[in-house]
């Protein structure tokens, strides 16, 4: 599949030791969006995306719904978005972002992280400048067709990857509602593999034995961590 969908795949793996990890991660993402822009998915756009990737992702309804009633009521943390970066092994550049109510626990958490898994933890700057921050959607689809689709809709397109007939829509950020409304109007089956703002690296930087074995480490490490929510890289394998 193309980058975004690997990176997302690598990210929110479906293992029965994450499973609990993957629901905390979906209930500070969906509390956060529903205390921010509402709790009605129609009005709220982010919130609705959301809602559809968890349900994919088999998180449990109460569990939804739990974090919802409590955006709903006021109460509750008060999460901000922390994000870090550095490299791992082979070179590899990493962006990890957190959701936390306490930075110094946070990174507390995430920097050992990088010593334990032989990653070099970096400052702000360090690799952010190799990644767009961009909307990315993953969907079947034909790319001459759905390309024509989106610049009918004036939609600034960066890129559409085709990997037999999965299709990876990468877009500027600012632009993922535009490219949701373009995508779900002119195709109203359209089921969206990935729907949602990636940091998305600029290139790839391949790595294979005991490096990719060590990178793998380090990404397990992260993702471990109380308060990531997701990683990304640029590591090709």
């Amino acid at each position: 599949m193309g980058r975004a969908y690997q990176n997302r795949k690598d990210s929110m793996a479906k293992t029965a030791a994450m499973k609990t990890k993957i629901y905390s991660r979906y209930s500070r993402e969906i509390y956060m969006s529903a205390k921010q822009g509402g709790t009605d998915p129609s009005a709220n756009l982010a919130l609705r995306s959301l809602l559809d990737r968890a349900k994919k992702d088999q998180v449990p309804s109460h569990v939804i719904d739990k974090a919802i009633d409590k955006a709903n009521s006021g109460a509750g943390e008060d999460y901000h978005v922390a994000r870090y970066e550095g490299f791992g092994p082979g070179g590899t550049m990493i962006m990890v972002e957190c959701l936390t109510d306490n930075a110094n626990r946070t990174i507390g958490d995430v920097r050992p992280a990088f010593t334990k898994g032989k990653g070099k933890f970096g400052s702000p700057g360090t690799v952010s400048h190799m990644f767009d921050h961009a909307a990315v959607f993953c969907f079947k689809g034909d790319e001459e067709d759905v390309l024509e689709t989106l610049l009918m809709a004036d939609v600034d397109v960066t890129e559409v990857e085709d990997d037999d007939g999965m299709l990876t829509v990468i877009a500027p950020n600012t632009e993922f509602a535009k490219v949701r409304n373009a995508l779900t109007e002119a195709y109203p089956e359209v089921d969206f593999e990935v729907e949602e703002i990636q940091f998305v690296p600029k290139g790839e930087t391949p790595i294979a034995g005991e490096e990719l074995e060590q990178f793998q480490k380090l990404i397990d490490l992260l993702n471990a961590c109380e308060d990531v929510q997701n990683v990304y890289h640029d590591a090709k394998y």
